[in-house]
């Protein structure tokens, strides 16, 4: 079993998610006591969030660079990072470190394309939503044509995320909104809809859906097991 080396915080509401569904992925295939070999470095997302609405993106590269490098010291077979957004920078991690990163936009779109699924929605913070380092590899890696919600939608989505669920709040007015920025998508003809934020999961489940949603937390955590367990 390779050791999984996460890079949590962002937020750590999603990061808890990420630790759950590791051991019982783990627990899941091997059986008994089974849990997995894991280490997480944790960062401040006060930090983190300054530095993404600022738009110093190499600053927050710096801070996540390091967390990949303490990772490595530490044991760490390969990198997670628990959190889309962050993908931006998921090159510069890379190259600041000798072992692989297990990019989260790759997981999700192999299990969309097995899923035969080709016209795809994208839901997550403004940065995932309207800049091309994810939904451009969604498309230009994977061939998927991927849907973003109209600008009015995507200020809901990207309030709800920064203002709610970072910080542990599920509110039901907030749930409608999501459903009903889906069900547009939807009647634009979207066949599925990815919940690339960390923390979507938290306030929409697949029974509020009529088309497959794609939970990106759950995808990349059962991916980082996968892996792991892969000799």
């Amino acid at each position: 079993m390779k050791t999984i080396g996460l890079i949590g915080g962002m937020s750590w509401e999603s990061s808890i998610e990420y630790y759950r569904i590791i051991n019982e992925s783990t627990r899941a295939k091997l059986g008994g006591l089974h849990s997995a070999k894991s280490i997480m470095v944790s960062v401040d997302f006060a930090e983190i969030e300054i530095l993404q609405h600022q738009g110093k993106w190499s600053e927050a590269a710096q801070l996540l660079i390091a967390a990949a490098k303490n990772l490595e010291d530490g044991g760490a077979d390969f990198v997670v990072l628990c959190t889309n957004t962050m993908h931006k920078l998921a090159d510069e991690i890379q190259s600041g470190v000798n072992i692989p990163l297990l990019h989260i936009a790759d997981a999700t779109a192999q299990l969309v394309r097995n899923s035969g699924i080709q016209k795809i929605g994208l839901l997550g913070t403004r940065f995932t939503m309207e800049e091309e380092f994810y939904k451009g590899r969604l498309s230009g890696r994977y061939g998927l044509d991927v849907y973003i919600p109209v600008a009015q939608d995507r200020e809901i989505v990207h309030h709800v995320i920064y203002d709610e669920l970072v910080l542990g709040e599920i509110r039901q007015h907030s749930k409608e909104q999501y459903i009903g920025i889906i069900e547009r998508m939807v009647s634009q003809g979207v066949e599925g809809v990815i919940l690339g934020c960390t923390e979507i999961g938290l306030l929409i489940h697949q029974q509020d859906s009529q088309v497959p949603l794609f939970d990106t937390t759950r995808i990349h955590a059962i991916a980082a097991v996968e892996y792991a367990l892969n000799e």
